[in-house]
């Protein structure tokens, strides 16, 4: 924790900006580098945060503002200035403060504002893509199949009838059992089976949204003033 004590001093250019305009409006140094965004403005000092993810807080003196064209502030000072001397917290901002303090003592129409920055911790949630799989599985499924196929055989039937023409011949009957062999044609099932596409089945994949809710203890500071006889 650390104290600013410091008294309202600004040149010309800084008094004649409207500052509550200046919030989260852009910052520039004097060769156009990116300071980030205004924050705050306070005490004699523009707070400016810089970065998204690597946020940096810098306090830099309203004496240092070069132009202000609605759209971005600008300072007199170069990026390293800014990262050597005007990192929030650092000693050199520090004494700074006190020496233009220093300065502003012998004034009599100076103020006095002592000012505590209290720290409190911010969630920053990232989210990690995680890969999992979804197994679909394609098993075989036996089950029985009737169709009806018509078949052709030949079958023998016997009749008997009176001779017609000459009935005389020349054969003599048999004198013992003959048989005589009269070929008969049918027709055998035979099944083959041949795979075909019977149906398709599209997986498609689609984002769903769900929100979360993540719980984290953070910490903060608070001031308590304590009773003393002055």
């Amino acid at each position: 924790m650390y104290v600013f004590i410091l008294c309202s001093t600004s040149n010309s250019m800084s008094s004649n900006i409207n500052w509550n305009d200046t919030i989260k409006k852009e910052a520039e140094g004097i060769n156009g580098e990116d300071f980030g965004e205004v924050q705050d403005v306070s005490n004699g000092f523009v707070l400016v945060q810089k970065g998204i993810i690597n946020k940096e807080r810098f306090l830099i003196p309203q004496d240092m503002t070069e132009s202000y064209d609605g759209d971005t502030v600008r300072f007199r000072i170069s990026e390293d200035e800014l990262l050597a001397k005007y990192r929030e917290g650092s000693n050199t901002t520090a004494t700074t403060v006190q020496t233009q303090t220093t300065q502003d003592v012998g004034s009599s129409e100076s103020e006095t504002v002592e000012t505590i920055p209290l720290t409190e911790e911010r969630l920053q949630v990232s989210k990690d893509v995680q890969e999992q799989q979804t197994t679909i599985t394609k098993e075989p499924v036996t089950e029985t199949k009737t169709i009806e196929v018509p078949v052709t055989h030949e079958e023998v039937s016997i009749k008997r009838r009176q001779p017609t023409g000459d009935t005389s011949t020349s054969q003599e009957p048999i004198t013992s059992r003959e048989d005589i062999e009269i070929p008969l044609k049918s027709e055998e099932v035979d099944v083959t089976k041949t795979p075909y596409v019977k149906e398709e089945v599209v997986i498609k994949k689609k984002p769903v949204t769900e929100t979360r809710q993540v719980t984290e203890e953070v910490t903060s500071e608070r001031v308590n003033v304590a009773d003393s006889n002055v």
